[in-house]
Parts: C-alpha cells; structure tokens; sequence
C-alpha cells in the first residue's frame, strides 16, 4: 500500500496561523435545543461538574425536575440477581415549581443545554417579557444552583421526591431528616456490613435559598414574590456511623458553598469551562452528516466532563445519567424460568456495580488526544489503589510476586484464584487487562511529562503485571516464556500465547525501557531486558488459507465472544500500523476479520483509522457518534447496546476513531489525516506526546492552516491526507 508522505518543512504553502481560542459560534451551534417540555426523564439533558451530575427537564406542568447523581453514590446492592444491580444509586430527585407558572402552556418555549458554560436554561413568554429559569452544577464546588428570572414577581416552591420511600429486596429506603430549620435533608444509608468500604457510606443533600422557608420535611418554599429567586443543593457523600456526624460534615459543605457569593461563583464556573473547550476540539464543517457526528463527539466530551472529576471513574452501563426504563425485565431463576421481575427505576443498571475494564477503558484513551488528562486521573488512582491487595492476593493464590487485574472490578478490588486446572470461563484466565492500564498510563507520560505520575503509578503497575506474568508462566524448550492456559480476551478459553498478552508485554516492556534513565532502576531494567528476550512472537500463520496474524498459538479454538483479539497487535498495542514493518500483515488481518461490529464497545473504528482504512473508519465513526437510544431525547444518550443507556463506551470509541482519522501519534512522528476522507472539511485542535498540540484547517480536500506548538515540533509531522 502506497501512502502520501509529505515532511511539514516541504510544505511552504500551508498558511501558519497562531493558536486562538476555540470559535464561540462553533461550539454554541452544538448546543442542544428544544422547543417543547418533555414527558419524563427519558427527556432529560445532563449536566455536571465531574462529580455530581443531573438528568433535567422542563415537565409537562411548567416544573424544572432533576435527577441528581453522585460519583461516589454506592448504595452496598452487590448481590442482585442477574446482571442488574442498584450499586450507583441516585442521590434524589428534586422539583422546581413557580406561581403562576410562566413555563405551563406557555408561547415561545425554549429549553437548552449551554455548552459553553455547562448551564442548563429554559425560557417562555413573549419578547421583551420572557421569564428563564437556569440550573448549574458548580465546576469547581460541590454544589446545585437554581435560579429563576421571571418578567412579573412568582413565588417559588423546592420539593425533595424521594425516590427510595420504602424498602425493597435491593435496596432501603431514604430518610428524610426533621428539625432543621428552613433546610430539606434526606439521605440513603448503606448497611451492607461485609464491605468496610461501603459500611455506613452516607449518601444525601440539603436544600438551601435565601427568602425560601420550611413548608414541610421536603419542601422550601419562598415568603414573598419575586422575580428573581436563588436555591441551592449541597450532595454530600461520607462514611459515618452516627446521623449526627454526617449532619455535622454536611453542614460544614453547606457553610463553605454558602460562603461564595453565586456571582463570583457563577464567573469562575464559566472560566473553567472556557478552559475545557479550549484545550481541544473537532468541528466537521462539511460532508455528510457533518454536524450530527461533531454533535456526537461534542457531546460526548461535555458528558465526560460532567461525570470524570470526582473519586470513581466513569460507569460504562449509564455513567450518572441513568433514568426510568418502562420495559422492566424478567430475570432467568435457576431452574432457567422467569421468577423475579426486576423494577427499573433511575438506580438501576445492567452490568451492575463492578466496572469492566474493556468497557471502561474506551472513554479514557481518547482524553489523551483531547488534552483532558485531569478527568484520567481517577481512572488510573482507582486501578492504582487495588495494587496493594492484588500484590498481596497473587502472593497468596500463587506463591510468587506480581499483580494482575481483573476484568470485572469493584471500586475496592479484589481477585479470584484460578488455577490452570480450573475451568475456562469469560473472565477466567484472562491477564491482559494490566498491560492495557501499563500502555495508557506509558502514553499518558508520552503526552504529559509528568515523573511523579511514572515514579507513583506507571511503574508499580507495569512492574507489577510484567512481573506476574514472567512469573506465572513457565519456559518452553527454547526458554520463551510459554503463556499458557490463559485467555485471547473473553472469546478463546484456556489457550497459548494470544495473542493480546504476547503484544501487550513487547509493547510496554519497550515502552518502559525507553523511559528516561533516571525514572528507573538498574534492577528494573536487567528484569524487563531479559522478559523481552524471553518473549514468544506474536503468533502468525494461515487461517482460511489466508497469511495473517492469529489470535494465538494454538489450533482452532471454541469462539464464545465476538472479539478479534489478533487485532490487539494493532490497537492497543501498536505493534503494527501506518508506517510500521509488516503492513500488509496487519492490513490483511483487519480485512479478515472475523467479527465485524460498530458502536458499543467494538474497536473496529480506532483499528481502521491506525491501518489508514478511511472508508471502514468513517463507516464505523457515523454509527458510533450517531448511535441514540431511540426512546431518549437527548442525541449523546447512546443505545445500550450489549451495556445499558447512555452506553458510554459507544460515545468513547466514537471519539478515539474521529481524533485518530485525523492525528496519529507514535513516538516523535505526528501523523496528519491518515484516514480523513476528501468530502469532509474540518477545523480541529488536538493533543500529542511531548505537551505539544496540532491546530489545523482543512477544506475541500486541501489543509489550508497548520499550527504545531510548540514551533519546534513541527518538523515531526508527516501528512498522509485527506484521502
């Protein structure tokens, strides 16, 4: 295969422009808006600040209602029945009433989810009279803000709706706290007593507002009419034994939100979302379904923003934006028949509390790209945290040193012996996931620079994994580590060397050899230098007479999942691609693929557009980022796929495909537009390794305006494209 090959300094055409913030009208032209209320939440817009979130919506009577969701919300449901689960519950659900109702039956209505400054906002009444009425989450407090500006004096009227008011088989119910003097206090308490991290886990709010007075335990309600009126919401989330204690710590939170006048709060929220929309954007200006796809990915990232900032990583099955789904579920009993129907309410989820690594893993890749290297960090901190026990567990299930990590996790970690005797099974034998965390967090040094994130958490995991699976294996005739039984992912059980562990250890193994010289250890490096040696190749032969890469060693194998583990020597562990040895291996691999699948968690986006594959790749991209759940409103609420609604790893893989149509990036080399396709013009701003970013225009084919920052770096891009 021939690919255009252009070194930048040959290009003296191109016009250098300099960095400039991101085009307001670009990005408000992504906006969502809706001229009519919605029915119920499946008409909800989200909003966050990464750690408290909201589903919102303007009812059908004129009521702001939202939903209010917590990163840290875990309720202690692990063990229900079937994949479902109310683990990540909600925090609750508030109401906002005006009287009289300028929003009910009103002309003129409009409701719209403000990118920009991360603010929802509806509006009624005629021109020069209308009346708004605006929610935010505060980007950088732990707090709700509700504001009304009417055009003639309303009063207001705030309502906890508890949505946990009796017991259950999974779940308790809420309690609503009497006694404090013009405050709304409910929570949920966890008692599941066999999990020190969930015992006691607190899960509520207060509702506050200057004028607004008690009217009963879950309602303020305000002395006068006004045109404008201010409430607000502090979520608090704590471990205490004692009601009193957590009272106590939330009336702290409510003191220290309080103490900041909205104004000056409301500035600074819009300067740190001017921030996040700065670092990085991609707006497809033409071709076909331009703006739906830049929606999607707009969308996408703002979701992210809202819901990747706190303690826990994003949920894969619903992130925070989970609602009420009428289609309640039949769950199988043992004996295979129906015998239990599920109620799913806005606490419930498939795929329950744990998160899964190949799901969870799609909306962290693409941050990198986007420079939202802040909303990774607990991503890698969770993971992190369970090194400790899983350090300790290894040592006890297997008498020798490393870690792995397992496929399915609880935020508090834990893993399960499996012996080589053991049965095979979905996620038993299965080792890989470590070395994935290894490569992101490698490409995560690449991008930032940052010695204290390689010394804290890069190197005690890759170390760990490594040394698990030099460990864990024995030698072949040759003295090749013989990675056997062990799984190629979730559809080959128990086989040899897959391909996916053979790939991932050459990857990171050279990765962290060529981490500077002063990050290491002599001690590490001897150890990694001889792992590398002992290597198996990646296992290549025929299939259907066809010369390609093979998923592992052995013969043919029972399928039980609709993976292409082969692929990962393409994509997560770049062993081939664009530019590199064997190509047309890799390329003929991916053209014989035997699953073929877009959206959800499928990589067949990303894969193509690393082998230069435009036309898959663009085909893949459209479905992902044009992927909505057809009963939900809002466009980046993705259909749930294998996972639940929104599936968020649909919406991430989205992103990783489009920002690698466009900038690939793999040691020093930049490659520019090795997959975009001719008919589509796009301005796009997006990050590479060495804290550089790439800013560039391209129309009708054609790149019209190129920045690389900084300057120097410029030598190091190769164009490919459009193709």
């Amino acid at each position: 295969m021939i690919h255009r090959i252009l070194p930048i300094f040959a290009l003296v055409a191109l016009l250098m422009v300099p960095n400039r913030h991101v085009r307001a009208a670009g990005l408000d032209s992504y906006n969502v808006e809706w001229d009519t209320p919605s029915d119920d939440s499946a008409g909800s817009m989200p909003l966050g600040n990464g750690d408290i979130a909201l589903n919102a919506w303007m009812d059908r009577g004129g009521d702001l209602v939202f939903y209010i969701a917590k990163c840290d919300a875990w309720s202690g449901d692990t063990t229900s029945p079937g994949y479902g689960a109310y683990g990540l519950i909600k925090v609750g659900r508030v109401r906002v009433s005006l009287t009289p109702n300028p929003f009910a039956n009103a002309p003129d209505f409009r409701q719209e989810l403000r990118l920009r400054d991360g603010r929802f906002e509806s509006s009624a009444g005629p021109a020069g009279a209308k009346s708004h009425i605006r929610l935010w989450v505060d980007a950088n407090h732990p707090v709700i803000h509700v504001e009304s500006d009417c055009a003639k004096p309303v009063q207001i009227k705030i309502a906890m709706e508890s949505i946990r008011p009796e017991p259950t088989n999974w779940l308790g119910a809420d309690t609503v706290v009497g006694g404090r003097k013009d405050q709304v206090v409910w929570y949920y308490k966890c008692r599941e007593k066999k999990i020190p991290e969930l015992l006691d886990r607190t899960i509520g709010a207060a509702i506050t507002g200057s004028g607004l007075r008690k009217t009963d335990d879950r309602t303020l309600e305000s002395n006068t009419a006004s045109t404008k009126h201010h409430a607000a919401i502090h979520p608090l989330t704590a471990q205490f034994a004692e009601e009193k204690d957590w009272l106590a710590a939330l009336d702290t939170r409510i003191a220290a939100n309080v103490a900041i006048p909205p104004d000056q709060a409301l500035q600074a929220h819009r300067e740190w979302w001017g921030r996040f929309w700065d670092r990085s954007h991609i707006f497809i200006t033409k071709g076909p379904n331009a703006h739906e796809i830049t929606q999607g990915y707009v969308l996408q990232r703002f979701k992210n923003a809202c819901t990747s900032r706190g303690e826990f990583p994003i949920k894969f099955n619903g992130s925070l934006f989970t609602v009420e789904n009428p289609e309640s579920k039949l769950i199988p009993g043992k004996d295979g028949k129906p015998d239990l129907i599920m109620p799913v309410t806005a606490d419930f989820r498939w795929w329950g509390h744990r998160y899964w690594f190949q799901n969870t893993r799609p909306l962290y890749w693409p941050m990198l790209a986007s420079g939202d290297f802040d909303l990774m960090r607990p991503f890698f901190r969770m993971y992190r945290d369970m090194l400790p026990k899983h350090l300790a567990q290894v040592k006890e299930f297997y008498g020798h040193d490393g870690a792995i990590l397992p496929e399915g996790a609880a935020f508090w970690g834990g893993l399960s012996k499996t012996t080589a005797e053991a049965p095979g099974g979905y996620a038993n034998h299965y080792y890989t996931q470590i070395l994935e965390y290894s490569a992101m967090a490698l490409d995560y040094f690449a991008f930032t620079g940052d010695k204290a994130f390689v010394r804290e958490t890069l190197i005690p995991m890759a170390d760990a994994g490594t040394t698990f699976f030099s460990r864990h294996f024995s030698r072949d005739a040759a003295g090749r580590l013989h990675i056997s039984p062990s799984n190629a992912l979730e559809t080959f059980w128990k086989v040899s060397n897959p391909t996916p562990d053979v790939a991932g250890l050459q990857f990171v193994l050279r990765g962290l050899l060529a981490l500077p010289v002063d990050l290491t250890t002599p001690a590490m490096r001897d150890r990694w230098e001889k792992l590398l040696g002992e290597l198996p190749p990646v296992p290549i032969g025929d299939r259907d007479g066809i010369h390609q890469i093979l998923p592992h060693d052995d013969p043919p194998a029972p399928k039980h999942n609709g993976e292409n583990p082969e692929l990962y020597a393409i994509y997560p562990f770049r062993l081939y691609g664009l530019g590199k040895p064997d190509f047309d291996l890799a390329k003929t691999t991916f053209d014989h693929r035997k699953a073929r699948m877009r959206g959800c968690w499928s990589q067949e986006a990303v894969q193509a557009a690393l082998l230069g594959d435009t036309t898959t790749a663009r085909f893949c991209v459209s479905g992902h980022l044009m992927r909505k759940d057809k009963r939900m409103r809002f466009p980046a609420f993705w259909d749930k796929g294998f996972d639940y609604v929104p599936d968020e790893d649909n919406g991430g893989n989205g992103l990783h495909a489009l920002q690698s149509m466009l900038l690939q990036a793999d040691g020093t080399k930049m490659l520019l537009l090795p997959a975009w396709p001719k008919d589509w013009d796009v301005e796009f701003k997006l990050h590479a390794p060495m804290n550089t970013t790439v800013q560039a225009t391209v129309s009708d084919g054609k790149i019209t305006h190129l920045t690389v920052d900084p300057p120097e770096r410029k030598q190091d891009v190769v164009i490919l494209g459009p193709k």
